[in-house]
């Protein structure tokens, strides 16, 4: 029997996401932007629900490309208001087109991925929790990157919802020791 971290639990779906995404190092700048995105949609929610509907996201985000939904409008978020499979949500679909405009700011200036991975030097953190209970819901790296990311306009982006996001794109390794995946990430040609 295979040992996952006890949070994706039965589902197939998460079990997949678990498998294959979840703490594998992503440097891709509009990767890591959507992830940030889908991230910011599930406050309040669970990773499942957004993670259900990713491919309705995917669709009606244009996506996932920031230089297309930097330039929506009034009209284009009302749209994206009656479409049932996302979460129709006034405040986050305006904030991930304001997210957008400061993820070009940042993305033209400093690189968006190189920026974000400075919190944590470069590399990944390799951590080696025994147990859920061990594992932190936020760091002083998460504090910081949540802080610098609202100075530059983004919104739900609090230092819980971005320890999550650290984890998912393996700014740091939470896979527990018993994890079958710990140990594949935990090797130097998986940073």
């Amino acid at each position: 029997m295979i040992q996952r971290c006890t949070w994706c639990g039965s589902d197939p779906l998460y079990q997949d996401y678990h498998d294959t995404e979840w703490g594998v190092p992503e440097r891709d700048p509009r990767a890591l932007w959507e992830k940030l995105v889908l991230d910011g949609f599930q406050a309040g929610l669970s990773w499942i629900t957004i993670l259900r509907k990713r491919d309705a996201f995917r669709e009606e985000f244009d996506g996932f490309e920031p230089v297309r939904v930097a330039t929506w409008d009034a009209a284009r978020i009302d749209r994206a208001l009656r479409n049932p499979g996302i979460v129709r949500h006034r405040g986050k679909i305006e904030a991930t087109v304001r997210g957008a405009q400061a993820y070009l700011d940042i993305e033209a200036t400093e690189g968006f991925s190189p920026w974000l991975w400075s919190f944590v030097g470069g590399q990944p953190i390799l951590n080696g929790w025994p147990d859920t209970a061990s594992v932190p819901t936020q760091t002083a790296q998460s504090q910081a990157m949540s802080k610098a990311l609202k100075k530059r306009g983004f919104n739900f982006c609090g230092p819980v919802i971005i320890y999550a996001f650290m984890q998912a794109t393996g700014m740091v390794n939470d896979h527990l020791t018993t994890c079958h995946r710990h140990g594949a990430l935990t090797a130097p040609s998986a940073a």
